[in-house]
Formats: structure tokens, C-alpha cells, sequence
């Protein structure tokens, strides 16, 4: 293959010579799509720790405007009562709501416990009994072998 030297002559490049310059040419892109690779995922990875931040910031924000709502709650009944007994029953209202919450939570624990998918390992074994009845010759129920 013929190719130009840096001083504007032509010279014969024989195949080694070519191949080896295809894999330096192959090596630098694979290089340079890494580089840019990486630069990607750092910006990806930047910006995903500002969103996380800034989601974090807002549940800050979130939690306080709860804290001035329910004090507003209490300030509210505080109008109609003492102000200690409008301060108690907003409390006996959020231990209250805390209590059903964790009730559900309960609930919910017992539902997935023991983590063990028991639904798969009896598959499993149904699929491993029709697999021994099928490579003894039996059939399953239907008069079909189960596979």
C-alpha cells in the first residue's frame, strides 16, 4: 500500500507494516472512546449527585413546612383551648398517625418474611419431579409427559 512520507514522497508500506499501524489507529480510537466514556459517566455521576442534593434539600424544606403546619394546627386550637391542650392533642394526633404507620410497616414485614421465594422452589421441585418422571418413562396426570 502505498503511502506519503513526511517529506511528500511516496513509499511501500508492506502488510506487517499496515497491520501494524491499523491496531495502533484501533488501540488509540479504543483509547479515546474510553476517555470519553469516562468523561461521560463523571458528568452522568455530577449531575446526579446535584439532583440527589438538591431532592434532599427539598425533603429538609418538607420536614419544616410539616413542623409550621402542625404548629399552625396547634395555634389554631389554641384559639378554642389552653394552648398546652391544643399542643397535646396535635400530639396524640401525629403518635396516633405514627402508630397506624407502624402497624402497616408490620404487616407488610410479616408479608415478606422469610425472604425466601417460595413460590420459585416449588416450581423448582414440580419441575425436577416431571423431569424424574419424565426420563423414567412415566407421564404426568394428563397422559402427556411433563417436561
Amino acid at each position: 500500500m502505498p503511502t506519503r512520507a513526511a517529506n511528500g514522497s511516496t513509499t511501500q508500506m508492506g502488510p506487517g507494516d499496515a497491520a501494524k499501524q491499523v491496531a495502533e489507529h484501533a488501540s488509540a480510537l479504543v483509547r479515546l472512546e474510553l476517555e470519553l466514556a469516562s468523561l461521560e459517566l463523571k458528568r452522568k455521576a455530577q449531575a446526579l449527585a446535584v439532583g440527589i442534593a438538591l431532592a434532599l434539600l427539598a425533603c429538609l424544606f418538607l420536614l419544616f413546612a410539616f413542623g409550621f403546619g402542625f404548629g399552625a394546627g396547634a395555634a389554631g386550637l389554641a384559639t378554642v383551648m389552653p394552648t398546652w391542650a391544643a399542643l397535646l392533642v396535635v400530639t396524640g394526633i401525629l403518635v396516633l398517625l405514627a402508630v397506624i404507620l407502624i402497624l402497616i410497616a408490620v404487616g407488610r414485614f410479616k408479608k415478606a418474611t422469610p425472604p425466601v421465594p417460595e413460590r420459585a422452589i416449588e416450581e423448582a421441585k414440580r419441575t425436577s419431579e416431571a423431569l424424574k418422571g419424565a426420563g423414567n418413562g412415566t407421564l404426568g396426570s394428563g397422559g402427556n409427559a411433563v417436561v
